[in-house]
């Protein structure tokens, strides 16, 4: 009898370091690996960071606001700013495998406001950002290359609207 106890007790040791390692694994797979959502706007190296907002916009038909377009070396990347409301659109104007980008720049509140449009050539994309209507702000637009490199081709300021 004590070698059919010993079987049992061996069996049962193995079924809870199993379940042991699968219930390790479900944790780290659940609090440490980033979601989906929160890789999704973690696009560029500066969108760590407290002082910047990066979010990828949502796909839209037309624009609203005042709008400007880079030149070739910039993507012909365009840019609108809808002040009433506080939307950054972005237009992809170059079929080169790389992100739009439109940014907002101010001295008050958040410093940094990213708005990628990554749905590819001729698209439009909005974000909806809430910045403080007080104090400068500066509107860019380019292109995102890689996580470390991006760039932007300064378009115009605006202050107090």
């Amino acid at each position: 009898m004590g070698t059919l106890t010993d079987r049992l007790r061996h069996k049962l040791n193995r079924a809870v370091k199993r379940g042991a390692v699968l219930l390790a694994a479900a944790m780290v797979a659940v609090f440490a690996l980033p979601s989906a959502a929160m890789a999704e706007d973690n696009y560029y190296k500066t969108c760590e960071y407290d002082y910047a907002s990066c979010q990828t916009g949502v796909k839209v038909g037309l624009p609203q606001g005042q709008c400007m377009t880079t030149s070739l070396a910039y993507a012909y990347t365009q840019i609108c700013i809808d002040y009433n409301g506080d939307y950054v659109y972005v237009r992809d104007g170059k079929a080169d495998g790389y992100a739009a980008i439109g940014y907002v720049n101010s001295t008050n509140g958040v410093d940094s406001r990213y708005c990628r449009n990554n749905h590819g050539y001729g698209t439009w994309a909005r974000c909806n950002f809430d910045w403080a209507e007080a104090g400068r702000h500066a509107a860019s637009a380019g292109y995102l290359e890689q996580f470390y490199v991006m760039h932007l081709d300064y378009l115009w300021t605006w202050y107090d609207n």
